[in-house]
């Protein structure tokens, strides 16, 4: 593995708004980019057989997806001319309606910026080991699988 840090894209609870319009805010000063990119993944409350989703609650092997994660991050520097990513996912209990996905890129034009935020989801949804278990309005419970 290289020199640079792994970053914890791990926090506890959903990812709050004014968190991210902070994060959103944090980029004016950075007058050498042109285009962001984000997508924020939002808990569904889906209907199962008659019950509906009330809450996901996320658990990961952290230290396998934080190692991954920094693969995948090192892989899309390098694949577009990105300014800077910023990716933060939900552990434990999110309600359904809010946030427990935030992918945030920055490029001094947007397409990169766009392919780049696409991609990163596509692999996070696909390669890190990331659980969700859905928790019902009946008090029962099954694990998530991603389509």
């Amino acid at each position: 593995m290289d020199n640079k840090k792994i970053k914890n894209i791990f926090s506890t609870g959903p990812i709050e708004p004014a968190f991210i319009a902070d994060s959103i805010g944090k980029h004016s000063s950075k007058t050498a980019i042109g285009g962001h990119s984000i997508f924020m993944g939002q808990v569904r409350k889906d209907e199962v057989d008659g019950r509906f989703v009330t809450a996901i609650e996320y658990t990961a092997y952290e230290e396998a997806a934080l190692e991954k994660m920094h693969e995948i991050r090192e892989a899309i520097f390098a694949k577009y001319p990105l300014s800077c990513m910023h990716i933060h996912h939900s552990l434990g209990t999110v309600k359904a309606g809010a946030i427990c996905l935030f992918v945030f890129t920055s490029s001094a034009h947007r397409k990169p910026a766009i392919d780049a935020c696409a991609e990163v989801v596509e692999r996070i949804k696909t390669e890190l080991p990331i659980w969700g278990k859905e928790l019902f309005d009946n008090d029962t419970h099954q694990w998530k699988e991603n389509s």
